[in-house]
């Protein structure tokens, strides 16, 4: 279990000292390292995920670098996709939803290996309606497949709804911490169809040793190069996608 709570330690490291990436990797070691099935090892992550991200928001709360009218235009429909995503879970292999994992990891790796060049300038707001419509689409994929999905809320906020980076960086702390929580409710009659038990243990510890190590993160990141650690982190990324299509394959195919 030694090493579980040194993945979990990473976790929060890499959540302090990217702001983002680190929640992605909650699903793989809950389900291959503690050795979760991958339904309970999703409703898992989406629980530790938010505790992780209300924490994490505390400063830039105190700051005022929270839009909250972002937070209802963006976070509502995103909640209400979260419990989306999560119902949908009932109609979806294990192999389908870690096969969709594996992509959504890909596709971080690259925006982390070759960020957006997003501006701190507001940029000009999209109509209410689609940035509802991006939200949901956002919140569906965090609730059937258990990522917070800072890495597609950020760039969201800034070129979709207008924010700076900072503030979009506050703002989708509260967004994740809200459709992560929605997400874990609709995953409860998931569990219980399957006759799944949560380990809350594991959750809780998980949860306290990751706020930890975004603590431990947030100190050290202005000693590090953040451009060569996001590469390193995103070359770790595709390599552990890699991974676990290898694992999955057999199931994807029978």
């Amino acid at each position: 279990m030694v090493l579980a709570w040194i993945g979990a330690l990473f976790i929060g490291i890499t959540l302090g000292l990217l702001g983002s990436g680190g929640s992605i990797l909650t699903v793989p070691v809950l389900s291959y390292v503690v050795g979760q099935e991958t339904k309970v090892a999703i409703a898992g992550s989406l629980m530790i995920v938010g505790i992780i991200s209300l924490f994490s928001l505390i400063p830039y709360a105190k700051q005022k670098m929270v839009d909250w009218r972002t937070v209802f235009m963006f976070g509502l429909p995103g909640m209400a996709g979260a419990m989306f995503g999560a119902w949908t879970a009932n109609f979806v292999t294990d192999a389908i939803q870690m096969l969709i994992f594996t992509v959504l990891l890909i596709i971080a790796a690259f925006l982390m290996y070759k960020p957006m060049k997003l501006s701190d300038e507001p940029h000009e707001p999209r109509a209410f309606y689609k940035i509802a419509v991006d939200g949901f689409v956002v919140g569906g994929v965090t609730g059937l497949v258990g990522v917070g999905g800072g890495f597609l809320i950020i760039p969201a906020l800034v070129l979709l709804g207008g924010l700076s980076m900072r503030m979009a960086v506050g703002t989708s702390l509260v967004i994740i911490a809200a459709k992560s929580f929605a997400g874990f409710v609709g995953y409860i009659p998931v569990l219980e169809k399957l006759n799944l038990q949560l380990d809350w243990n594991i959750i809780w510890i998980f949860s306290a040793i990751g706020i930890l190590g975004g603590w431990i993160g947030h100190k050290i990141s202005s000693k590090i190069d953040q451009q060569i650690l996001k590469k390193g982190f995103a070359v770790f990324m595709i390599l552990m996608g890699l991974f676990i299509l290898y694992k999955n394959i057999p199931a994807l195919l029978a």
